[in-house]
């Protein structure tokens, strides 16, 4: 007999509700609910991204665990909650955001991959690739039988293979890019061996992940299954045929400095969404057609990096952590129950901790790569994140993992990722590995002819001139060895979460100007470095610091260290204006820049520029500078003159070498015979010895002038020093020593520039002469220059000018 009761079902959400006052309430329709929804899991992940800061973990991992917290594994355990905050009614419309959010993440993923230097991977990355993708493959489908005989009976064998062993060979290529620049190991060989393998990894990954997909459909047949598979290797066929021609069509219409049309960028984001509906249709999944087209954008120009801007912060920042949440609400750790569960949670991640670091070791110690590079890079491959988790999630919809099998895998990705930091930050030390003898440390030193090798550090175009016209001048005479100069871009590492740019300009570090910044950085760079080492004897290297500026100065001073240099130039944080005086161009600049006088293991100069030689390059034959060094004793002095001497070999340079003396007839309260002299007498003897061989051996130059200044008082000093105003560059210590310094010594608006330094840059004293401020290198510090780096800034006072 037929049953006459009716079920009824639950009305659809509406889109938006009449507000409260009219008595509806905004958690039963879709709109409201959403837009609570991304508010709670914004907030949430970035509350536990500042909490695990401490413990240096990506943002990722704040973000999955976010997830797990909002679904039912932590605050899911109340039903109330639940169903106000993610009534099932609204899932469909979390997902379609999530998928949405993810689709274009995934086009950025595929940005970040450069098909061109997968072509260019050597033999020691593909190897470790490979190795790093076989072995835990084949462990993940041995633990696949011992799941599938435990608790995940009855699921269709094939594809649970395949997805196992998919889910434990995974390198997450992003999170590595972003965990290795906040290593700071993105330029070294391990980060340049890490990127390379984990771009192949990637790309396998996905290929696997395809077969995976094609695998696991409804239908039993496995001729549908090769259809499937069949069409999606058709569709990235065509599209690398079809894609590439009009992206550099639009590249090509977008040159470097102006805005790229917004045209180009909607045609392509509906290009995305066109190949993201092919992709499903054929029943691979939409991500994959929006990662194939972010492989075939060209990555060079301003193109890539104006579709990185449009699209990542909104969809990182809001969208994206809905897919966490969408994962975390499928994930129960309650479901992991008795001792077999988790012993099967612990085999699986002895699985795949196992079989990824353990190929990865085996193959890199077969290259000869000292252990502890080999370990680290072990750690490092095996990084899990996002793609780990759509490959589950994935999986969970085709009904391949019930939830207990895809909560253990959650947690696996969860407890791989989260180790990686910390084991790697134990083991892998650069600093202390380095092993090359380091012997010039300063301009200063006894072979005269030894080749000068100098690091110097710009963040914009606006250094680059005056950078290259000080290199000019520096470098000596042919019968030497040479200047070599390493010429390093520093990069503020954001708290963006694509690596683009990062990833593609630490993949050509180090290469030559004409290989490596021809793609990505602004023509005048190129052509500038260029134009210079083709007609000068300087060898130039280019080198990258990516880095938060919290700690730039670990990567200046770690490649110092590495490239065994005499001195690191830095550029000052106050640039010049139109009408002379100086403006600051970046306040966090200064607290870098005494971070590394403090920690330098070489000579530093702090370049203040004022535009030596104008705004090109000056060639050898027309360089006419007049440089002035002020000498009034002491460590640093030393080392500016030292450094002057090697300038005024150049037969384009004079030289002005003026040393300030205390007059002994001098009376008065602004000098006080105290002090410095009778404190260190052996400082006064160094100078004389010092200057005795100084003039010695510029006794026949033309080109070098030294004249001695018996002064009585401050003002004196400042009038002598003024009569010198004309000059190109001033050469000056940090720290000087003698007993006009303590009478100068009135204003420290800026500390790491020195008495001497600040006097040259204040608004009373007029020139457009650039200064080099020198601090030559010591084992440790004198305890005055420690606290006057130390001390905060001091009014803005300015000297007497009576």
């Amino acid at each position: 007999m037929a049953s006459n009761t009716t079920v009824e079902c639950a009305p659809p959400m509406k889109a938006t509700s009449d507000g409260a006052f009219q008595g509806d309430n905004p958690l039963d329709y879709a709109l409201p609910l959403v837009m609570l929804q991304i508010c709670l899991v914004a907030v949430l992940s970035r509350v536990l991204a500042y909490l695990l800061r401490p413990l240096r973990q990506p943002r990722v991992i704040a973000e999955i665990v976010g997830g797990v917290l909002l679904g039912p594994s932590a605050l899911g355990r109340n039903h109330k909650y639940l169903h106000a905050l993610f009534p099932p009614r609204s899932l469909t419309v979390l997902d379609t955001l999530a998928n949405l959010g993810l689709l274009f993440f995934l086009f950025l993923v595929g940005l970040e991959l450069d098909p061109r230097s997968l072509k260019r991977t050597g033999k020691k990355a593909l190897s470790i690739a490979l190795s790093g993708i076989s072995v835990p493959f084949i462990l993940g489908i041995g633990s696949s039988f011992v799941l599938r005989e435990t608790i995940s009976k009855g699921v269709s064998h094939g594809p649970f293979l395949v997805f196992m062993g998919v889910a434990l060979s995974i390198t997450a290529f992003p999170v590595l890019a972003r965990i290795l620049a906040e290593l700071k190991l993105l330029t070294t060989d391990v980060g340049q061996i890490a990127m390379s393998a984990a771009a192949v990894n990637d790309v396998a990954a996905w290929i696997l992940l395809a077969l995976a997909i094609a695998l696991s459909g409804t239908d039993s047949s496995p001729l549908v299954s090769l259809w499937v598979f069949l069409c999606g290797l058709g569709f990235v066929v065509i599209c690398i045929f079809i894609a590439p021609p009009i992206f550099k069509w639009m590249a090509r219409r977008c040159p470097e400095g102006e805005p790229v049309d917004e045209l180009y960028v909607c045609a392509t984001l509906v290009a995305v969404l066109a190949a993201g509906f092919v992709t499903d249709s054929i029943g691979i999944h939409a991500l994959f057609g929006a990662f194939v087209l972010g492989v075939l954008v060209p990555k060079e120009g301003p193109f890539a990096g104006a579709l990185v801007e449009k699209v990542e912060d909104l969809v990182s920042g809001l969208f994206l952590p809905l897919y966490f949440v969408s994962s975390g609400l499928k994930t129960n750790v309650a479901t992991i129950q008795g001792a077999q569960s988790w012993g099967l949670l612990v085999l699986v991640i002895f699985t795949a901790c196992f079989g990824k670091i353990g190929g990865t070791i085996v193959v890199s110690l077969l290259y000869k790569m000292p252990f502890k590079e080999a370990v680290s890079l072990g750690f490092l491959m095996n990084t899990k994140g996002l793609v780990e988790l759509i490959v589950l999630n994935i999986g969970k919809d085709r009904g391949v993992l019930n939830d207990q099998t895809f909560a253990i895998m959650v947690l696996m990705a969860l407890f791989t990722t989260f180790i990686t930091m910390p084991l790697v930050i134990s083991v892998y030390k650069p600093a202390q590995m380095a092993t090359s003898q380091y012997k010039n440390r300063m301009i200063k030193r006894k072979d005269s002819n030894s080749q000068l090798r100098i690091l110097t550090c710009f963040l914009s175009t606006r250094n680059v001139p005056t950078l290259i016209n000080l290199m000019e001048a520096s470098r000596g005479i042919g019968k030497r060895e040479g200047l070599r100069v390493y010429a390093m871009h520093l990069m503020e590492l954001s708290e963006r979460s694509s690596a683009i740019l990062m990833v593609h300009k630490a993949r050509k570090n180090g290469m030559p100007f004409w290989n490596k910044w021809q793609d990505s950085d602004p023509n005048q760079i190129i052509v500038a470095f260029e134009a210079f080492q083709h007609l000068s004897q300087v060898s130039i290297q280019p080198t990258i610091a990516i880095s938060a500026m919290s700690s730039m100065h670990e990567d200046i001073c770690s490649s110092a260290e590495r490239k065994r240099v005499a001195m690191i130039i830095l550029p000052f944080h106050k640039h010049q204006r139109f009408d002379g005086h100086l403006e600051t161009t970046r306040a966090d600049l200064a607290h870098v820049n005494r971070r590394v006088l403090e920690h330098a293991p070489c000579s530093v100069g702090i370049l203040v520029d004022r535009g030596l030689g104008g705004t090109s390059h000056v060639s050898a034959s027309n360089v006419e500078y007049t440089i002035a060094v002020l000498f009034f004793g002491g460590h640093d002095d030393r080392e500016a003159l030292s450094y002057g001497a090697r300038m005024a070999e150049h037969p384009g340079i004079n030289l002005n070498v003026v040393q300030f003396n205390t007059d002994p007839k001098a009376v008065g309260e602004s000098v006080k015979l105290d002090i410095k002299d009778q404190d260190h007498p052996e400082a006064r003897v160094e100078d004389e010895e010092f200057l005795a061989v100084f003039k010695e051996k510029v006794s026949k130059d033309s080109s070098v002038k030294f004249e001695e200044r018996m002064i009585k008082d401050a003002q004196e000093t400042i009038d002598v020093i003024r009569s010198y105003s004309r000059c190109n560059l001033f050469l000056v210590g940090r720290m000087p020593e003698g007993q006009l310094v303590t009478a100068l010594n009135r204003r420290r608006e800026c500390p790491e520039l020195g008495p001497v330094g600040n006097l040259l840059i204040s608004p009373n004293f007029s020139t457009t002469a650039s200064v080099l401020v020198v601090q030559q290198y010591q084992s440790q510090l004198l305890l005055e220059s420690l606290n006057s780096l130390k001390e905060d800034d001091m009014t803005e006072g300015e000297y007497d000018s009576q």
